[in-house]
């Protein structure tokens, strides 16, 4: 019998050294991401919950739904559609898409999958969902332009892996993220070296109004009920600001404890930016 587990915000369910991951969210019979979920939030997801049981997953082939590089700097996992120099047969992983919002975990010799259906599914309200589809749609068009402080791909790459992976640098006995160039007297700081575990303490929270969010969140803000950041401090010492993941209703309290999962930050120039969100602690 499959173990079923709750990972960042989906459904898992193991077989042997095989994963079965899925949204836990059904519209019309159908299982759907959820609001700020695509299928390389949910890739990187499934990639995470191996390494976290010991598995050594170095590459992997990817279906086409699935951003290469998203995946390889939230990771550390490459893929053929990423680096065009690995070698296809050596590669010992398969991630593969179902037809609805669910991937396949799995080694590339295995000759079937046998999943029994996860459990604790719910039904995502319709007017939410399509509100929110409809958003992203229009967030994605080239024509969309916010009136945010605009960030070019180069940036955005620039700094991706620090932000997807919370990849940061050691200096003596502390630890500094988000990553640096230069320390407080102005010297060179080496590169980010060691990830923080991704746990931290809610030391404060706000909800930014629909009308007070930031430009990049004005379609989806609304339909969200505003938007909602906390200020947390990682056991390392490191603090930073993160949203809360979009499909959770939470109402945080100093001392929370909460993980970090990547879902979709918002989009620009048609393309997805993706970053971590706070998920509280089941």
């Amino acid at each position: 019998m499959g173990e079923h587990s709750h990972w960042k915000g989906y459904l898992v369910v193991e077989n042997g050294d095989s994963i079965f991951i899925q949204s836990s969210y059904v519209h019309e019979e159908k299982i759907v991401y959820g609001p700020d979920s695509d299928a390389t939030t949910m890739a990187i997801a499934g990639i995470q919950f191996m390494h976290s049981k010991g598995y050594s997953v170095e590459s992997i082939h990817l279906s086409d739904s699935v951003d290469a590089q998203t995946v390889y700097l939230a990771t550390g996992v490459d893929s053929i559609a990423h680096n065009e120099d690995l070698d296809f047969e050596s590669i010992e992983w398969d991630l593969l898409s179902g037809d609805e919002a669910t991937l396949v975990v799995a080694k590339s010799n295995a000759d079937s999958y046998d999943f029994e259906a996860p459990e604790d599914v719910e039904i995502i309200d319709a007017d939410f969902y399509h509100d929110m589809e409809n958003a992203w749609k229009l967030e994605q068009e080239v024509s969309h332009v916010s009136q945010g402080a605009y960030i070019s791909p180069s940036q955005y790459i620039e700094g991706a892996r620090a932000r997807l992976s919370l990849a940061s640098q050691k200096v003596g006995d502390r630890m500094i993220w988000p990553p640096r160039q230069l320390d407080e007297d102005g010297l060179r700081l080496s590169p980010e070296s060691h990830s923080l575990v991704p746990e931290a303490q809610v030391e404060s929270w706000t909800k930014l109004s629909a009308a007070g969010a930031p430009s990049e969140f004005s379609l989806r803000a609304p339909i969200l009920g505003g938007i909602q950041t906390l200020l947390v401090r990682f056991e390392q010492g490191p603090r930073g600001v993160f949203l809360v993941t979009d499909d959770i209703e939470y109402l945080p309290k100093i001392g929370d404890t909460v993980n970090f999962a990547v879902r979709r930050i918002y989009a620009q120039e048609g393309k997805i930016r993706y970053g971590l969100k706070a998920i509280p602690k089941r």
